[in-house]
């Protein structure tokens, strides 16, 4: 070990990359992992920002990483979260058609979850309302092993139970030291180590370009808006309710979340971000957005879904829209209802070809292994995610 800090450097400290630490030193007992996290605090980006929910796995291409990671990770966060003291539930979910033209799509939805393992039954509309009497539908389906927790908390524990190093912005990497790698931070620290991991979301395409890897994809940031409904109106929404999704959109939809405090979120929509962490519309980084714009596979994509695009801009910049939105499933909500919540990020990985990535990406270099596209449900499958790189990177590179 001479001459190194550490066996294992993480690169990112949200959900994905303390799971990755944690299952490292869990395979090899004694490795020495550090994970490096550039905000003051682990957990501030994707980790701390979504609706909180613990996906079962319905809405997964079956055979996929996404399906069997959600439906393994699911117990498994639920597990964590009851021997950690987490706060926990598990409150079921409806996914709610309103029009007949959404039938197809819903039972295909009832016939992916049964392959990929998960319970669910289909209900009609005096069903729906025994459920949820304020929400409108013809049909839906009820997941039960849908479950909520604060997932930044869990990053939280996570970040308890491994070495973190806070304030440690990676602006450099290099591997030309034999079978070692060192980085560079912003504040000019240098650390070495013998195998490095790139669990850095939002940025993990460019972390993967810095260790001289090409991704063969660039991180797009969409920004998902929420609302909350005024706290008198609460009463509307009971559990997790979830429109039919549109096959064609990696996004699930305008949906209905009664958290454990009582508080109702809704959202989010998914528009284009003009920087990496922009959570609003006044966040402009230049450089950012000129590599976005510059990059062909962003120019496909538009072309490719303009259409859908063109609606989620509109609920954006207009709540009157966004709420004429809501009210296909809540026919009783009013503009005045919403109240502005915090918004989030994701880190959707593009294709040259303008295809969005549907499944979590991994690729490795020389001692490394690089998470390259882990949007939703990576909160949820975060440990089996951390079992997977762990096994890859043990796998091809000696730490004895």
């Amino acid at each position: 070990m001479a001459g190194y800090d550490c066996d294992v450097l993480v690169i990112g400290g949200g959900i994905v990359g303390l799971s990755t630490a944690h299952a490292l030193r869990a395979a090899r007992p004694g490795l020495r992992v550090t994970v490096l996290e550039k905000e003051p605090a682990p957990g501030r980006h994707q980790t701390g920002r979504n609706s909180g929910v613990i996906h079962s796995g319905v809405y997964y291409r079956p055979g996929s990483r996404k399906a069997r990671f959600a439906v393994r990770g699911a117990a498994e966060l639920l597990k964590f979260c009851a021997e950690h003291g987490i706060p926990h539930a598990v409150p079921g979910k409806l996914i709610v058609a309103t029009e007949p033209s959404e039938l197809p799509r819903l039972h295909e939805l009832a016939q992916r979850a049964r392959r990929n393992g998960v319970p669910v039954r289909e209900l009609g509309t005096a069903q729906i309302l025994q459920h949820e009497p304020a929400v409108r539908g013809i049909a839906a389906l009820r997941v039960e092993s849908t479950g909520q927790c604060d997932f930044a908390a869990v990053a939280r524990e996570l970040a308890r139970l491994v070495t973190l190093r806070t304030n440690a912005e990676v602006v450099a990497v290099d591997r030309r030291l034999g079978r070692g790698v060192a980085v560079r931070t912003a504040r000019g620290e240098v650390l070495r180590a013998r195998a490095l991991v790139n669990c850095a979301g939002l940025h993990s395409d460019r972390i993967a370009r810095l260790a001289g890897d090409e991704p063969g994809l660039r991180i797009v940031p969409f920004r998902g808006e929420f609302y909350r409904l005024r706290p008198e109106r609460a009463w509307l929404v009971r559990g997790l309710v979830y429109p039919v999704p549109d096959p064609a959109f990696p996004f699930l939809g305008v949906h209905l979340t009664a958290g454990p405090d009582g508080e109702v979120h809704i959202g989010p929509n998914a528009v284009p971000a003009l920087a990496r962490e922009g959570y609003d519309w006044r966040t402009v980084q230049a450089r950012e957005l000129a590599d976005t714009v510059a990059y062909p596979g962003v120019w496909r994509m538009a072309r490719r879904h303009w259409r859908y695009g063109a609606g989620e801009m509109h609920r954006s910049l207009s709540r009157r829209a966004f709420a004429a939105a809501v009210r296909r499933l809540l026919p009783e909500i009013t503009e005045d209802d919403l109240l502005p919540d915090r918004a989030g990020v994701r880190a959707q990985a593009v294709l040259p070809d303008g295809t969005l990535a549907d499944d979590f990406e991994f690729a490795e270099g020389p001692h490394t292994v690089h998470v390259l596209n882990a949007p939703s449900p990576a909160a949820t499958a975060c440990l089996p995610i951390g079992q997977e790189v762990a096994a890859r990177l043990l796998a091809s590179t000696p730490l004895d």
